[in-house]
């Protein structure tokens, strides 16, 4: 999903650097955007899209990034346990072998 939103936003961005170097106003009146002749909607369009994208990529970013933290900061909590639980486990059969070299042998 970050993968997702860091696109969007760069398509996006893109697609609005491109709009501000290309577009040209032809003889005819017409906006001329990467070589295509288009509508004032349709250019007014692209340039709603364009934003919508980028916000959407960022919220998109946004909510992944949180995602992967809390991950991974469960994951560092569940190695840590683990290793709390290795050592009493270690300990333990530590204290069971001294028991029995403790106990006499009939």
């Amino acid at each position: 999903m970050l993968i997702l939103g860091l696109l969007l936003v760069a398509g996006g961005a893109l697609l609005i650097v491109a709009a501000i170097f290309t577009a040209e106003v032809t003889a005819a009146g017409q906006v001329e955007l990467l070589g295509t002749e288009v509508s004032a909607l349709l250019l007014f369009l692209l340039g709603v899209g364009s934003g919508v994208a980028i916000l959407f990529g960022i919220s998109v970013t946004k909510f992944a990034a949180k995602r992967q933290l809390a991950k991974r900061r469960e994951t560092n909590k569940l190695h840590e346990l683990s290793d709390k639980l290795d050592r009493a486990e270690a300990e333990r059969r530590r204290d069971l072998d001294e028991d029995d070299r403790d106990r006499p042998r009939i």
